[in-house]
């Protein structure tokens, strides 16, 4: 006879436990709680039976796995937690009564907990730590941009923002930006840093406010946890770039509105290369220091066609495998064609897909209309050099009147000055005016494009964002001639289209011809007619017959997912054509326009 089970004491009903169950297990308060799990990353269950894992109960609750719960309750986070909560009754005690020098002692005293040891529990690696930082690099920006109050300290605030400019500084120093949007949340940056893809999003500079409806204290557990995570993270980078953590701050500069400009980066000094000992090693009865060793090998490589005891490559034996090849060879057994596998030579023969020195030609002057931070990042990022006018904030390196300035980024129409000098003509003459929109162009496009197209006032072409996964069949705004070409494929279409219809009477005419002559009843003739159009209207294409013959053989679970796809494929067809449909209405009405 095998064990019995009891009700309650195995499967689901063990393995899941209540909210309220694990308050009560922890003896924590419901927020204490909350902020466990967000720190842990413990998060809500869903079992497949919600009466079996409430035991029989089917009111609505949420689940957590047992484990999770039981590993929160050996957590140390918690026991501090118990220490705060001690500590504010001892407080609250002292100031009610009156005894301040107790709470003076007790405030210096106050349990602090650290959360370094949960960034090295969830991020095993620093990889692990770069790979998911585009949370943490969100939330921090968004924070720096934020006014303080009695919920968000300045202290908070004013960390995130050197946390923030630690960041961008190592991305300029490295020139890891690959890509950037500009949308109407902000601007998308897109970096490589450890051969990984970082995304975030940088709200723009205006005054913020926090709506009512939002939770700051869950917003602010989480950011608990992102500012040690991108202090682990920046620490490492620099570190591993040999530079200097935390980079010197000018005090001066930052309250002057220097922004980033007020931090400097400085390289980890290196000692100085002082008199080595030179160490006697004992061979053969004959004492052998490090200097005989450096100048036996200095002789070796000045006389290379002496005999050696060692076998050495040459590089003319590297360059010859270098140049070996992989030759594609036909199956015997198969028709297939034989596929061309990469090798390193080709590899390296593929272009660049992104220069990192795109603006090192070009000096930059920012207008008082346009965003410092954002372009700033965009052009020192691109090794390029930017300046800007004094009241915008401290730290330019050039002035209005520098005359390697090459480019100006401008947001208002330029007016031409009847009182301007010649010298101030030429200076205006020589130098390209575009607006902002043609730094983040010319970085996803790879290139210095045209600057005639973003001269200042003048309609720009549509800024597309970078991120999107392109597809076969796309939709384009770009390629016009396409679009052309697509127009008049549909015009031809239509007319075979007419042409089919009137061919389809005539036959239909000579058919009714034939039958009044042959005797035939009209209204017989017209039902054949009706039958014949009908199966003609439902006959299914040869595609679509061999599809449907290709579906009778696929399993259920593949026929739900092919169907999911060429939903999919429908739908973006449907709203390719739409988008062509508005393109054209556009084209046709700045057609007329002009004519008229």
């Amino acid at each position: 006879m095998g064990r019995l089970r009891q009700k309650g004491k195995a499967g689901a009903a063990k393995a899941y436990v209540t909210r309220s169950a694990a308050i009560k297990k922890l003896q924590c308060s419901l927020a204490d709680f909350r902020r466990l799990c967000i720190l842990k990353g413990i998060f809500p269950r869903e079992p497949h039976s919600r009466k079996k894992a409430n035991k029989g109960n089917s009111a609505p609750t949420s689940f957590y796995y047992a484990k999770d719960i039981a590993f929160l309750a050996h957590e140390p986070i918690l026991k501090k937690l118990r220490e705060h909560k001690a500590f504010a009754k001892k407080l609250s005690k002292a100031l009610g009564r009156g005894e301040w020098s107790d709470a003076k002692n007790l405030e210096e005293n106050k349990p602090v907990y650290t959360l370094d040891h949960l960034v090295k529990e969830r991020y095993p690696s620093f990889i692990d730590a770069v790979r998911d930082i585009d949370d943490a690099l969100c939330m921090i920006f968004l924070f720096s941009t934020l006014p303080s109050n009695d919920r968000i300290p300045p202290t908070l605030i004013e960390n995130c923002a050197r946390l923030a400019a630690e960041w961008q500084l190592y991305i300029m120093r490295t020139k890891a930006l690959r890509k950037c949007f500009l949308s109407i949340k902000g601007v998308y940056y897109q970096a490589e840093v450890c051969d990984q893809t970082v995304t975030w999003l940088i709200p723009y500079q205006f005054t913020q406010s926090i709506p009512a409806d939002v939770d700051v204290r869950v917003m602010l557990t989480f950011l608990e946890l992102y500012q040690t995570l991108l202090g682990f993270v920046n620490f490492k980078l620099y570190t591993d770039a040999g530079l200097v953590y935390p980079p010197p701050l000018d005090m001066k500069k930052l309250e002057g509105g220097a922004g980033v400009g007020a931090f400097s980066i400085q390289e980890v000094a290196k000692p100085g290369n002082g008199v080595q000992k030179v160490k006697a090693v004992e061979i053969d009865g004959r004492k052998v220091s490090t200097k005989d060793v450096r100048q036996t090998i200095q002789d070796i490589s000045a006389n290379p066609t002496e005999p050696t005891d060692v076998d050495m490559v040459t590089s003319e034996a590297v360059v010859e495998a270098d140049d070996d090849e992989f030759v594609p060879i036909a199956s015997k057994t198969s028709d297939a064609q034989p596929t061309d596998l990469p090798t390193l030579k080709s590899i390296q023969a593929l272009p660049a897909s992104l220069s990192t020195t795109l603006f090192a030609s070009c000096v930059f002057f920012l207008s008082r209309e346009t965003s410092r931070p954002v372009f700033e990042f965009l052009v020192r990022s691109f090794g390029g050099r930017i300046g800007w006018e004094a009241t915008v904030g401290e730290g330019s390196p050039l002035t209005v009147d520098d005359p390697s300035i090459t480019h100006v980024i401008i947001d208002r129409p330029v007016l031409e000055h009847t009182s301007e000098t010649a010298e101030e003509r030429e200076r205006r003459l020589s130098r390209k005016y575009v607006q902002p929109q043609w730094v983040v162009d010319s970085i996803n496009a790879g290139k210095i494009l045209l600057e005639d197209t973003y001269g200042p006032g003048k309609t720009l072409p549509p800024h597309l964002s970078p991120f999107g996964e392109a597809y076969e069949g796309a939709y384009d705004p770009l390629a016009t001639d396409e679009a052309m070409a697509a127009e008049s494929d549909v015009d031809e279409e239509a007319d075979e289209e007419m042409g089919d219809a009137v061919k389809d009477d005539a036959e239909l005419r000579a058919a009714e011809l034939a039958a009044e002559v042959a005797g035939v009843d009209p209204a017989a003739f017209e039902k054949k007619v009706k039958k014949a159009s009908k199966q003609k209207s439902t006959a299914p294409a040869p595609a679509d017959e061999e599809d449907d013959m290709n579906k009778m053989m696929m399993s259920r679970r593949q026929k739900k997912l092919y169907d999911k796809v060429k939903h999919s494929q429908g739908k973006r067809s449907d709203e390719r054509a739409k988008l062509e449909e508005k393109k054209r209405e556009i084209t046709k009405k700045k057609r007329k326009d002009t004519k008229a």
